[in-house]
């Protein structure tokens, strides 16, 4: 059957066949190809997908606050402003992130080894309310409207789930580089477009295009 393609018109790899969410056949270095390794980098974006949608969304935020006056420092520099006031050293909030992100990851890893193994209460009874349907999507407390009960509204919720949260990658990439051209927020820098749109782009910071 007919759907959206990358390229319209191309012929789709066949690993790819449409049932993924976001697959509109765009693998040209075979990464994919080997049926394990497509589960591990179906797993891996959804992930970041959605650290990137957290991360663009509190960059904005913080942002649009610090317009309006808000105390807020540069985004760039927020994670070294709030551990010079913090009275928790360095070295132990990395450990403790170290073992509380090992705990959830190696708890991902052998739901993946073996879809639904993890959700049978041995942690405190928690996780017994995050079988959820499928691998990435635990359910219980992670949603709930219920919104997955419902097929059809499941898959485009996923569907969009990709969408954005590719955006979002593709957003994060360039906050990034336009804070190393200009030093200013994307607010600034949307700001100051808006303000002077021809003589202020990305070809006239003088770092995207030297001068």
């Amino acid at each position: 059957a007919d759907r959206p393609l990358w390229s319209p018109g191309s012929e789709p790899p066949a690993w790819l066949d449409g049932s993924l969410a976001g697959d509109y056949g765009f693998d040209p270095l075979h990464l994919s190809e080997e049926p394990e390794m497509r589960k591990w980098m179906v797993q891996a974006e959804l992930v970041h997908c959605r650290w990137a949608m957290l991360g663009v969304a509190g960059i904005l935020f913080t942002s649009i606050g610090a317009k309006a006056g808000g105390n807020f420092p540069d985004w760039y520099d927020a994670g070294k402003e709030l551990q010079k006031n913090s009275d928790i050293p360095l070295g132990s909030l990395i450990f403790t992130e170290l073992l509380l992100f090992g705990w959830v990851e190696t708890k991902r890893l052998y739901d993946l080894r073996n879809p639904g193994s993890q959700g049978d209460g041995s942690f405190l009874g928690i996780t017994d309310g995050l079988k959820g349907k499928e691998n990435g999507y635990p359910g219980g407390l992670f949603d709930p409207m219920g919104m997955s009960k419902n097929e059809a509204s499941f898959k485009e919720a996923k569907q969009k789930e990709v969408k954005n949260g590719r955006l979002a990658m593709l957003a994060f990439v360039g906050f990034i580089a336009q804070h190393h051209a200009t030093h200013k927020s994307p607010i600034d820098n949307l700001l100051d477009h808006v303000a002077d749109p021809f003589h202020v782009t990305f070809a006239t910071n003088g770092v995207s295009i030297p001068h």
